[in-house]
């Protein structure tokens, strides 16, 4: 494991935070889960019939008597959590919805996190982004001054730490998402330790070509530094010229990052999504995420590919943001 990780279970082993895990009866969930409460570094949530987790806890050789384990069918505080839910969609819920709705797991664990049993959330192991991510849009909504949440890549080679985003939510975001996506970016970088230089990504450096898709950029550049004045932050840049300090030199010498950057704002989703894979894929690093940004509390989504380890370190992730 890389240090990353290590430095994450230090910090918050000792703040005993609860992450819900809707997907209670998957193996790959039940393995992570089993290995979590096995080290103390937080205390897993699983979702499902009880004898159901046992036994496909059982059937995958792993111990979950340090997880707790909830069933929305025989929840003591369920008529609580329909009328809370109800107050909370303002009138787009009726009691009579909010029953049927909270059955499912990803709503029902959305609402602990919501009602402060549990401190974050991982999903998305069987389920799609959407199922992961509508209800915490709906329940935990996102923080004030934040218009939409974003999808973060944290990735990792060896000692290196970058963050790619927005890699899994903004389809087309304009100026004002991207320097959004930007500010977040960099509030998430701290988390790992990354003393955060962003690079606003295009397929131009500096007005080497002007089109409307550059000029979004720039515009979101001006409009991030509004936001946060102190942020090191410059653009646009084609990858080589935020990565390379002698591309940097020749293309951008006035720029105030000089190939030096650790966080990649891509201008459209189809780019970092192709971007990280390319990294993980060709450049052999490791992507840790989606880790969703701009929530009030911590939501995160799993790759249906996803393996054990992946939810283990999401997992870990996740407590570290609410321990923020």
């Amino acid at each position: 494991m890389s240090p990353l990780f290590d430095q994450l279970k230090e910090r918050i082993s000792s703040n005993n935070k609860s992450i819900v895990f809707p997907e209670g009866t998957d193996e790959r969930i039940l393995t992570a889960a089993s290995q979590l409460g096995a080290e103390g570094v937080l205390k897993p949530i699983l979702i499902g019939e009880r004898a159901t987790v046992k036994q496909k806890a059982e059937e995958a050789g792993v111990d979950v008597s340090t997880s707790t384990i909830i069933d929305p069918n025989d929840f003591p505080e369920f008529d609580l959590m329909v009328e809370t839910f109800v107050e909370r969609r303002k009138g787009k819920a009726t009691k009579e919805d909010a029953q049927k709705i909270l059955l499912d797991e990803n709503y029902f664990g959305t609402m602990l996190v919501y009602m402060n049993q549990a401190d974050g959330l991982v999903s998305g192991a069987a389920h799609s982004t959407a199922d992961t991510v509508r209800p915490a849009l709906q329940i935990i909504k996102t923080k004030e001054g934040i218009k939409k949440t974003s999808g973060v890549f944290i990735m990792v080679r060896d000692d290196e730490k970058y963050v790619f985003a927005d890699c899994a939510i903004n389809i087309t975001p304009d100026s004002q998402d991207l320097a959004e996506i930007a500010v977040e970016s960099a509030e998430t970088a701290k988390l790992f330790d990354v003393d955060p230089r962003v690079a606003m990504l295009s397929f131009s450096t500096k007005g080497s070509a002007k089109s409307p898709e550059t000029e979004k950029v720039t515009e979101a550049l001006q409009v991030a530094k509004e936001k946060n004045p102190s942020l090191v932050i410059d653009g646009e840049f084609q990858f080589d010229a935020a990565f390379v300090p002698s591309v940097a030199s020749k293309k951008a010498p006035d720029a105030e990052i000089q190939g030096d950057a650790n966080v990649f704002v891509f201008p459209s989703l189809e780019a970092g999504n192709i971007g990280y894979k390319i990294a993980q894929r060709l450049g052999g690093m490791e992507a840790v995420g989606p880790i969703l940004q701009g929530l009030n509390k911590p939501v995160n989504d799993l790759s249906r590919g996803c393996s054990s380890d992946d939810v283990y370190k999401l997992a870990l992730i996740t407590a570290a943001q609410a321990a923020e």
